[in-house]
């Protein structure tokens, strides 16, 4: 069949999931594999397979770069202990978890064990995200949730790489990799601030929408190749532009080319999302026939075997990389005092594993570099993909009871309450500072009574009618060029205020962002009113 309509089929497929798993209010991840794999194994449907270049070049990219744009510098900043724990530390501690149980009772050699201990280490947030942002749990979770996923595929690339480097070598150096990793470490975060400082610069240069545009989609892929291709992985590069540019973005970004980029995004990450998750269900069929020789018994030990010490890994180090640093530090303590033990339970819960192991799996070469064919090769990608079905499906779909059964909706509900007032009294503020604006400028300018005094009507207004839904902006009087510029600046002086109050850490970036968005939104109306006239 024409790759073509392949593609149309595909998308026609993510098309009909998305409407299933929102009328039975499953997360679409889910739907999707299931999907996949019903499909892979109908007969007389070509066989799709997974070019592990196309996730781990093109597709990681962007979907990395993403999410580190979306995410709040200053709530990853102050997570950054817990985040790391989880991005290295568990990343690690599973790794050699998964290694020693499949070299033990699987039977696999240390160096192949560690190879498939850093294929299925690192968990993907996409599915346990959307479960947890719907369920409404606290936001400190949501925010470890998404920062994990922003580090741990960059921990487990790296440790990929060695261990596959390792498989046929005679002796290996923990001491030189550890200088390795270092060194990776250090220059990803270096490469990654500098590209984004970069293109800032250019698009703030070029001042066009569309040419932005395509700097923001190449940028991703200017921070991941290059480490790549010197030995790296290319997520923590990618991470660090992503962050750099959401900090500073504001400042160097217009407002017509944010709104035209949130769709832009939106729409792209939803699109490659489901391919990715109905593609990977799809693997089954390749995978079957694989597979195909060796006995069922063996097969189902060995998945049992390492599904459980994957799920059993994650639960074994959250609850001590929870409470062991404030036992140790009383002023931990005091500055970040302890969760209840629900938190650590619900993010244990969500290990599930994605497209990033399947591809890494995928990648695995066929021979080492003496030449051998590489050990277990097959073994190893049915393990992966059993390790991704278990998780994605089993606790994907559990999930959202554990949540109801730990309570934890209640605070989430309470947190949402007090960022809603916060945000209010951010927008009042806001319109209040666009009030002291316009005194300025009429006493500055001397302006008429009859210029000033309509848009202070329109201010006041949209003081006594603040909504949840709007900013109260709800006039659409004709306005003058000279209404324009005064508009204008008053958009500039509330602009000023919120991005104050987001600074001062008065106002979470979440509502920073609803209330930037229709700063932006009335920017564009008076744009659009000017190229009109």
């Amino acid at each position: 069949m024409p790759t073509i309509q392949v593609l149309v089929l595909l998308l026609a497929v993510t098309a009909a999931a998305a409407v299933i798993a929102k009328r039975f209010e499953i997360p679409e991840a889910i739907v999707l594999v299931l999907s996949g794999v019903a499909l892979a194994l109908l007969p007389g449907l070509p066989t799709v397979e997974l070019a592990p270049d196309l996730v781990l070049l093109i597709v990681l990219p962007p979907v990395v770069y993403s999410a580190a744009v979306a995410m709040s510098w200053r709530e990853f900043r102050f997570n950054l202990r817990p985040i790391s724990l989880l991005a290295v530390g568990c990343v690690v501690f599973t790794t050699v978890a998964v290694a020693a149980v499949s070299h033990w009772m699987i039977g696999l050699a240390w160096p192949v064990g560690f190879v498939l201990g850093a294929i299925v280490s690192p968990p993907d947030a996409v599915a346990p995200l959307a479960i947890a942002r719907r369920m409404r749990i606290p936001r400190r979770i949501l925010v470890v949730l998404e920062g994990e996923g922003l580090g741990n595929d960059a921990t487990a690339l790296v440790l990929y790489r060695f261990a596959v480097a390792a498989v046929g070598m005679s002796s290996f150096s923990l001491g030189k990799a550890t200088a390795e990793f270092i060194a990776i470490v250090a220059g990803e975060i270096i490469w990654g601030i500098g590209i984004g400082w970069l293109m800032l610069r250019l698009r703030r240069a070029v001042r066009d929408p569309r040419t932005e545009l395509t700097l923001s989609i190449l940028t991703p892929f200017l921070a991941y190749w290059p480490p790549v291709h010197l030995g790296g992985s290319g997520v923590l590069a990618t991470v660090s532009t992503g962050l750099y540019i959401s900090w500073n973005g504001l400042r160097l970004i217009s407002a017509a080319t944010r709104l035209q980029g949130i769709f832009f995004w939106d729409f792209l990450m939803y699109v490659v999302n489901g391919l990715v998750f109905l593609i990977t269900g799809l693997q089954a069929r390749t995978l079957i026939e694989r597979i195909s020789g060796t006995p069922m018994i063996q097969l189902s030990f060995s998945a049992a075997s390492v599904c459980a010490v994957v799920i059993a890994a994650r639960f074994v180090w959250m609850f001590p990389a929870t409470y062991v640093p404030r036992w140790l530090s009383a002023s931990l303590r005091r500055r970040d005092p302890s969760p209840p033990w629900q938190w650590p339970f619900v993010l244990a819960f969500t290990g599930i594993r994605g497209i990033v192991s399947l591809a890494a799996a995928l990648a695995l070469p066929f021979s080492t570099l003496d030449g051998q064919p590489f050990p277990a090769r097959d073994l190893i990608l049915f393990l992966t993909f059993t390790v991704i079905l278990v998780t994605l499906v089993g606790q994907g779909l559990m999930l959202p009871a554990v949540i109801r059964l730990l309570d934890l909706t209640k605070e989430g509900h309470r947190e949402l309450r007090a960022d809603r007032a916060e945000e209010f009294g951010a927008r009042r503020e806001a319109v209040e500072a666009g009030l002291e604006r316009l005194e300025q400028l009429a006493s500055e300018r001397s302006l008429a009574d009859e210029i000033v005094r309509p848009i202070r009507t329109r201010y006041h207004d949209r003081l006594k009618h603040i909504v949840r839904s709007s900013d109260g902006d709800d006039g659409h009087r004709k306005l003058s060029e000279l209404d324009h510029e005064i508009e204008l600046q008053l958009i500039g002086a509330e602009r000023n205020h919120v991005n104050s109050l987001s600074a001062q850490g008065k106002l979470k970036d979440e509502a920073r962002r609803r209330i930037e968005r229709e700063l932006d939104l009335r920017e564009a109306k008076i744009a659009n009113e000017q190229a009109q006239e």
